[in-house]
């Protein structure tokens, strides 16, 4: 979760901090992160 907002999840590449930022809902991540476990795979 991002600091300063509740129930957003705040995503950047960890090699340019300073760089762009992807804000998404928790349910928006939530959702994303579910497709990718393998018990969702076919």
């Amino acid at each position: 979760m991002a600091d300063g907002f509740p129930g957003v999840v705040h995503v950047r590449d960890s090699k340019a901090p300073h760089g762009p930022a992807l804000f998404l809902s928790a349910a928006c991540w939530a959702s994303f992160i579910g497709q990718l476990k393998p018990s969702h795979r076919d």
